[in-house]
């Protein structure tokens, strides 16, 4: 089967993610407690409406709404017999969006087929067992190729054994993958794996991901500093980049992101010369975010690899309470025109 995100990202050189479906759900009005993947069938021109500006703000690849779409996860809202159907309508949303954009535009899109944790634990710490585990992947995979994505997109994993059933799940369709862990927990996922522990997971699993990399986490100046050390880990790896837009913040009784859209441009520059090929948004990154993602890497030629200090000095310092920049005070971390600036706060 060919390989239309290599494919593509050869012909590219680069290719820029879309940014965050929920966010950007939750302005057209959905609930917290509801589904989004509900909303593929009950309103579906909303969730188009989000494919759409993410595609006109540049994008290349543009994820379903699909994220909690296995069984263990539809079931909190009792979906958990609509896989299929709920997965497929997903991904024929955004197939119709990228066609009509190629139609109106010229310019081939690609979609990607979101796959999110199940958000059980797999044995010996919970119950669910790794036979369980892929047969709800691969359903969920299998509805997600009925729809007509180009590549299953698999996000935001914390544990190598569920990374192992999500990726032989998502084989079983003969699709490529992509394979994206968030490390979220001082330079580590919540269930202890280094970038470092990824890059040597990669090969081992029932498929190699055609790109690996990190997704969502704490802010871009965490997943800059995750991107080198995936880069250092396996320099051949294509590496994906779509980091949250800054720092959640309580305003009002609402989570409000941190981040501008020039923060989001400096992001961009800083993990592309670490060595990410694909470079998007996650939580709170709307349109203008991607599109400034996107126009800061028009022409833009990768240069030396960003050393710590300018990610601190550009994106705040990663990793402030423990990580490898914990020891540097403000007035430790200079840009390279001499401007002193303080390490950035964590909300909460």
């Amino acid at each position: 089967m060919s390989n239309a995100l290599l494919d593509l990202l050869a012909e590219r050189g680069h290719l820029i993610a879309d940014g965050a479906m929920g966010t950007n759900l939750f302005a057209l009005g959905l609930e917290t407690g509801d589904s989004p993947e509900l909303w593929n069938v009950e309103a579906p021109e909303k969730v188009a409406k989000v494919h759409r500006g993410f595609l006109e703000a540049g994008s290349d690849i543009v994820l379903t709404n699909s994220f909690g779409g296995t069984a263990h996860r539809l079931k909190l809202h009792g979906a958990q017999d609509r896989v299929r159907e709920l997965n497929a309508a997903a991904a024929r949303v955004c197939r119709a969006e990228v066609d009509r954009w190629r139609e109106e535009t010229g310019k081939t899109c690609l979609v990607a087929g979101s796959m999110g944790p199940t958000g059980e634990l797999f044995e010996p710490l919970g119950a669910l067992t790794p036979e369980v585990g892929e047969a709800a992947f691969a359903a969920q995979a299998e509805g997600l190729a009925e729809g007509g994505v180009d590549v299953l997109w698999i996000e935001t994993i914390s544990a190598a054994d569920e990374m192992a059933a999500a990726v032989a799940g998502a084989a079983r369709t003969g699709l490529p993958i992509v394979a994206t862990m968030t490390f979220d927990t001082n330079a580590r996922t919540m269930m202890g794996l280094t970038p470092a522990d990824f890059a040597a997971l990669a090969p081992t699993l029932a498929a190699v991901p055609s790109a690996i990399g990190a997704n969502c986490g704490v802010g871009p100046a965490e997943l800059a500093q995750t991107v080198l050390d995936l880069t250092d880990a396996d320099p051949q790896a294509v590496v994906v980049a779509k980091g949250n837009c800054g720092i959640p913040q309580y305003v009002d009784g609402e989570i409000v992101y941190n981040g501008s859209p020039e923060a989001m441009a400096a992001y961009a520059r800083i993990v592309r010369d670490a060595g990410a090929r694909i470079v998007g948004g996650c939580c709170g990154s709307k349109p203008d975010h991607v599109r400034a993602i996107a126009e800061a890497l028009v022409g833009y030629v990768p240069g030396d690899r960003p050393t710590l200090e300018r990610i601190a000095a550009e994106l705040g310092a990663p990793w402030s309470k423990g990580g490898r920049l914990a020891a540097h005070t403000a007035e430790d971390i200079e840009d390279e025109g001499g401007r002193r600036r303080g390490r950035r706060r964590r909300a909460g």
